[in-house]
């Protein structure tokens, strides 16, 4: 069996063509169940990992060849579904890993070490997020479950053993200071949030610090948005709502689930004249995306979508190189770990041909003995004859073995005939 991940992410392909393969929230565990139906019988087991920054396959198969052909059309027909536009091949986006760089990806993953923003913490409730949804339907084995397991291990010791997250830049961090360079002081500006997820929950934290004038936040089910307004004595209210109040918000921060922009261009233009041109700051953290992109247009409106905050995060690589080093060192000795599991998994079918080969063996044997018996032969006579049958069936193959210990090293299934005569 064969692990292979197949993707595209943040440096393969623009925000365009991820969100048109974006899978969240409820609809990771249905895509999961359509890939298994393409697949059938090609692929033994099957996981997706769906983030802002990358949307990857990872399978266990016999046949990666066709498993990737079927996983890139599987994507690129998903890529297309709903898509009034002409839509761009996935193809060249794409990038295959095969077995160990499968393994070692992933573990680079779970560390931080593939993100936007190097050693950010998110990742790691993403992919635990992958595995649960996997598992909810029935696609999660043996071999990924470890592969995942395994992964949360090593990215909770490099966290400990390294300083990777120390200096970790956030993009909520980042569009705080593009706020205070369009505002100043945030002190008398009026927020949005649009969502109630993971990602505006650290959004809010950032910009709560700042003490504006208002925090108002919006979701579709307004007992989410209470929750996460009553910790900073915002105001929640529901996406219906959001028309008649859009022109009070001088920042807004959205980031939902929705396959659809919830924001467009004419409700823009219409909060701006409002506003008496009055600037927006707009950050969309959403994939696909919340905002219609010809919103950036508009005079007075500052629309910064996720890629356009990644360009704007110092990363510090210098003050954390000595760090990334470490992770690598702790990440290709988990991965040789790894590896070393799966190989002694695949011999795990030879052990068992093995024990029950001589089990036959046993019971062919005590069955002759117990015959002897019953014909009246003398007992001492009858043990001795059994132990001799097992010592000499049990020496023939390793003697033969040694007698051709120049030749070729035989396969694990020439193996066992050597070691345990199958009875005949």
């Amino acid at each position: 069996m064969h692990l292979l991940t197949l993707g595209l992410n943040h440096t393969t392909a623009p925000l365009a063509v991820r969100e048109r393969v974006s899978f969240a929230g409820d609809a990771l565990p249905e895509a999961v169940v359509n890939l298994r139906q393409q697949l059938k019988s090609h692929a033994s087991e099957t996981a997706i990992l769906s983030t802002c920054n990358r949307t990857e396959v990872y399978c266990v198969t016999k046949q990666p060849d066709l498993a990737r052909s079927e996983i890139a059309d599987w994507l690129d027909r998903a890529g297309s579904a709903g898509s009034s536009r002409s839509a761009p091949d996935i193809e060249p986006y794409l990038y295959t890993l095969p077995d160990d760089a499968s393994v070692r990806h992933t573990f680079r993953v779970a560390c931080g070490l593939e993100s936007m923003i190097l050693g950010e913490p998110q990742i790691l409730g993403q992919m635990k997020q992958a595995a649960r949804a996997a598992q909810q339907v029935g696609s999660m084995g043996t071999m990924l479950h470890q592969l995942f397991q395994r992964s949360f291990t090593v990215a909770k010791q490099v966290r400990s053993d390294t300083e990777i997250g120390a200096h970790s830049t956030s993009l909520a961090a980042t569009a705080v200071k593009l706020a205070k360079r369009v505002f100043g002081a945030l002190d008398s500006s009026r927020i949005l949030f649009i969502g109630a997820g993971e990602m505006i929950e650290l959004a809010a934290t950032h910009f709560a610090a700042q003490l504006p004038q208002q925090i108002v936040v919006a979701n579709r089910t307004i007992e989410r948005a209470r929750l996460l307004a009553d910790s900073m004595k915002g105001e929640a209210i529901t996406l219906a709502e959001l028309p008649q109040r859009f022109a009070q918000f001088d920042v807004i921060v959205s980031c939902t689930a929705s396959s659809l922009p919830i924001i467009g261009l004419g409700q823009v233009e219409s909060a701006l004249k409002q506003r008496r041109n009055k600037p927006i700051l707009m950050f969309d953290l959403a994939v696909p995306r919340d905002v219609e992109p010809e919103v950036r247009k508009l005079r007075d409106v500052f629309l910064y979508s996720v890629d356009d905050l990644g360009q704007h995060i110092d990363t510090s690589l210098q003050n954390r190189r000595a760090a990334v080093e470490s992770a690598e060192l702790i990440i290709e000795s988990q991965v040789k770990e790894f590896l070393h599991w799966v190989s002694a998994r695949a011999a795990v079918p030879q052990i068992q041909a093995l024990h029950a080969r001589a089990q036959r063996l046993k019971e062919y044997e005590l069955s002759r003995s117990l015959k002897m018996l019953s014909a009246g032969r003398d007992p001492e006579e009858v043990l001795r004859a059994l132990a001799n049958a097992m010592t000499s069936k049990f020496l023939h193959g390793p003697i033969k073995l040694l007698n051709h210990a120049q030749s070729e090293t035989p396969n694990l299934h020439d193996l066992i005939d050597l070691l345990v005569p199958e009875i005949r």
